[in-house]
């Protein structure tokens, strides 16, 4: 693998992978009007995209902006369509192909083949093997504060520099951190963003695997934990960890970072890890809940959407079952009035 990208910008910059990264883009939300106005002129859309890319007159669309509140609030900031088909093709031409095979083994948000139920996994796979070699051991579970909306493009962009020696690459990366006057912050909401996030925080997994030493070591997005043999040791890496992120990526720990015996377990990616067995959070029990209620509701007034429910309580499921759930679900499968639709 080379050390640097070099002379890509170019040769990846073609109409064929714009008609790709549109189909990456559309992909299940075809029936929106705004991605059929823009199909109804694909060839024209794409072609004048294909220039204004390579004269460099391509900017950046207004954002529609909107709040979500589960599991927290969170401002989401949304791109036109034209726009995101750019992200689309930026991070699978650039991103995926170059960066991620620089990433440690054991980070798993935004990853093909990773993800939520890989990092669960591992976690507890790390747990057995610090059970069997120290019997009791502690767990330092950080996250960083206010992680997207406190990413420095500064240092992001130095980050991208070090490794991007294409100067027409590098100069397009600019142009899409840069989108506004704003020194601090990436829009979630934006494809790039995920990766980007990834890419800042691949500097803290190499510090802590490289220089730290750390064997047992995961992180999901700005989640991270590691297992340690004693609570001095727990106390020791967060402060390493903390002045780390403070000095070189301009970032703070929340407070809510802490360390604790392994016999109380993990709290992490949506389940409670123990050695030998998972229960899910308390956060995915109490959503359920009010899921059910707005049900039920629902259904004695008779205008519920089953096929909805449906969806979302598959959903559930899905995820509960990697957990220890069987009595769980038949529970909650009781409440639902109209569960004669549903199973567990």
């Amino acid at each position: 693998m080379s050390k640097t990208i070099k002379n890509v910008f170019y040769e990846k910059l073609s109409f064929i992978n714009l008609v790709y990264a549109h189909e990456r883009a559309k992909k299940g939300k075809g029936t929106r009007p705004e991605i059929i106005r823009f199909e109804m002129n694909l060839e024209s859309n794409l072609t004048n995209l294909l220039y204004k890319i390579k004269t460099g007159q391509y900017r950046i669309g207004k954002y529609h902006e909107f709040y979500v509140y589960e599991p927290k609030e969170r401002l989401i900031k949304s791109l036109p369509y034209l726009d995101r088909v750019v992200h689309q093709w930026y991070v699978e031409e650039f991103i995926k192909p170059f960066f991620i095979p620089r990433f440690i083994t054991d980070t798993y948000a935004c990853i093909k083949n990773r993800g939520i139920h890989g990092a669960v996994h591992k976690t507890q796979v790390f747990m057995r093997a610090m059970k069997r070699k120290y019997k009791s051991y502690y767990i330092l579970k950080c996250d960083v504060k206010k992680y997207f909306y406190t990413i420095d493009k500064r240092i992001l962009y130095q980050i991208l520099e070090k490794n991007i020696k294409d100067q027409d690459l590098l100069n397009f990366s600019y142009k899409l951190i840069f989108d506004n006057q704003e020194e601090k912050g990436i829009p979630i909401g934006n494809y790039t963003s995920q990766f980007f996030a990834n890419i800042y925080l691949n500097e803290l997994d190499h510090y802590v695997k490289e220089e730290l030493k750390i064997k047992y070591y995961i992180r999901y997005m700005d989640d991270f934990i590691l297992l340690v043999p004693k609570k001095e040791d727990a106390i020791f890496y967060k402060e390493k960890i903390r002045t780390f992120l403070k000095e070189h990526l301009n970032l703070e720990l929340n407070e809510k970072s802490k360390y604790f015996p392994n016999k109380m377990g993990i709290d992490f990616c949506g389940y409670r890890i123990f050695e030998t067995h998972l229960l899910l959070r308390k956060r995915s029990k109490t959503k359920i809940k009010k899921l059910i209620r707005e049900w039920n509701i629902s259904y004695k007034e008779q205008n519920l959407d089953i096929k909805k429910m449906i969806q979302r309580w598959n959903s559930w499921k899905g995820h509960a079952n990697h957990a220890c759930t069987y009595h769980l679900k038949t529970k909650y499968l009781n409440k639902i009035s109209a569960q004669e639709y549903l199973d567990i």
